[in-house]
């Protein structure tokens, strides 16, 4: 049997890279195969493909033309990775098409969530930003906020936009609480941060 990783081959700023999950795949891959009672009459083995681009970073480009790479190949029975949202969504895309099952650390984003076609096969095994939303309900709930809501955040829509997709979270769960008003604003570097306050001022409250 042959396990698919499609993660960051070098770039340590992302918490799934290879440097950090390898070790571990191989750990499990060895534990495995040393129970015969686990797999009877299997091996388990592992094949790797870099989600990075020329830059070092995660890419919606490069991930997707890994995993069919090593489909075609090495034809594995699942894939681990990628971690990243861009990257995930296309792979999950084809995974769920070869009816294979994909598990990642990342792919918190909100839209992940529908398992109802193209991520029927995705197993995220690290938080996702729907239960961050989740836990602002509640918070309101508990604290009474019912009037409106006002998400803050940083987004230069560059690499893998986390800020974006965690408020993403926040901004689809709210509106659960009945008449409360949800309004994003969003910031980057240097952009006129007066207008920012004064946009917290008259709509965040």
């Amino acid at each position: 049997l042959t396990l698919a990783v499609v993660l960051p081959r070098h770039n340590l700023t992302y918490p799934w890279a290879w440097p950090r999950v390898g070790p571990a795949v191989r750990l499990a891959t060895a534990a495995v195969n040393s129970r015969r009672d686990l797999l009877p009459g299997f091996a388990l083995r592992w094949v790797f493909g870099s989600s990075e681009d020329r830059h070092g970073v995660c890419s919606e480009m490069a991930a997707p033309l890994a995993a069919v790479d090593l489909r075609l190949a090495h034809d594995p029975a699942a894939f681990v990775g990628p971690g990243c949202v861009y990257s995930a969504a296309p792979v999950a895309r084809f995974t769920s098409h070869w009816r294979l099952p994909l598990v990642t650390a990342g792919a918190e984003a909100h839209g992940f969530d529908d398992k109802r076609e193209e991520f029927a096969l995705t197993t995220r095994a690290g938080p996702s930003h729907r239960k961050l939303g989740e836990l602002g309900v509640q918070l309101h709930r508990r604290f009474n906020w019912t009037r409106r809501a006002l998400l803050v955040y940083w987004d230069e829509r560059l690499d893998d936009r986390p800020y974006y997709f965690a408020a993403e979270g926040l901004y689809v769960q709210l509106p659960r609480l009945r008449n409360l008003t949800v309004v994003d604003v969003v910031f980057r570097d240097g952009g006129n941060f007066s207008f920012i306050i004064q946009e917290i001022k008259a709509k965040g409250r």
